[in-house]
């Protein structure tokens, strides 16, 4: 196994979902990424990191760090709206390639219809009985990317959104070519078992999302019936290692399965304490380091 480790803005509170406005600049958010000891990042929303390639760049060569992806949330279920997405990808594609990332992370605009918003983390099943439209405007969007920019486009399952259950997703995967970046935590969040999902997708897995779940705060979350953005505001994503994410045994499959490539390190966080997200960065990046990932 050659697993890197990144972190990303989003553990700052850096959302790419429409009303949460950033309370970190992004100067300091990439020096305390590099402090906590990663070597690469992701974009964040666009527009939030400089957008012309050279500054970019010199931003980040400076602090020894590599871009690596950008999330991409579009509205995948109007077939109307899949032109749309095309742009949207294309656009922050094309800085993504000018600065040689790998990849483009492709998601459902989540966050974006209330009763999905609602029910995040408590839905079983599939939600769409017609997955032609979704999985078609993946396809569209992920053959563009490549013909235009020669990035490889993984899809991001996500809470709140149409493709959010390991059934949703399942059904996404079986309609399409894309790849899968599994995000461990809110695989656990939508019902589902992160290692049991490598041992069964495993040779559709391009990018990992390393983010714990706490069982008990997802219990009450459930329990309360919070929605999403409520759920993330009472830690439901927790600490690397606090969680029901078993990490060694994931470190286990993915060594057995010979996985090469980035892991970006997340805690998606709505907090008052400013201090909190450097905390949080390096004390996952040191429960990493006790179990066995010395890598940055």
């Amino acid at each position: 196994m050659n697993l890197q480790l990144a972190s990303a803005p989003v553990s700052w509170g850096i959302f790419e979902f429409e009303g949460i406005q950033p309370r970190y600049p992004w100067a300091q958010v990439l020096d305390e990424i590099a402090a906590t000891g990663y070597t690469g990042t992701e974009l964040g929303p666009y527009g939030y990191l400089p957008t012309q390639p050279e500054l970019l760049k010199s931003e980040l060569d400076r602090r020894g760090l590599r871009l690596l992806s950008a999330f991409v949330p579009v509205d995948l279920v109007n077939a109307s709206a899949h032109g749309a997405g095309v742009e949207a990808a294309l656009k922050v594609g094309r800085l993504l390639a000018a600065l040689d990332a790998p990849m483009l992370v492709l998601a459902d605009n989540n966050g974006s219809v209330p009763e999905l918003v609602r029910q995040a983390g408590r839905r079983r099943g599939r939600w769409l009985k017609d997955w032609t439209s979704v999985a078609a405007g993946v396809e569209r969007i992920r053959r563009a990317v490549l013909d235009q920019t020669g990035l490889e486009t993984v899809f991001h399952h996500h809470c709140a959104g149409c493709v959010e259950t390991p059934e949703e997703t399942e059904a996404l995967l079986e309609n399409s070519q894309v790849r899968l970046c599994l995000d461990t935590g809110h695989w656990h969040y939508a019902g589902g078992d992160a290692v049991e999902c490598l041992k069964h997708w495993g040779s559709r897995v391009g990018y990992l999302h390393f983010k714990d779940c706490h069982p008990e705060i997802a219990h009450r979350c459930r329990e309360q019936q919070l929605d999403y953005f409520q759920a993330v505001q009472a830690g439901v994503f927790c600490s690397l290692g606090e969680g029901g994410v078993d990490f060694p045994s994931l470190l286990a499959e993915l060594d057995k399965q010979g996985y090469s490539g980035w892991a970006v390190v997340e805690q998606d966080v709505l907090v008052d304490d400013l201090e909190a997200p450097r905390r949080y960065s390096q004390q996952n990046r040191e429960y990493l380091q006790s179990i066995g990932l010395s890598k940055g």
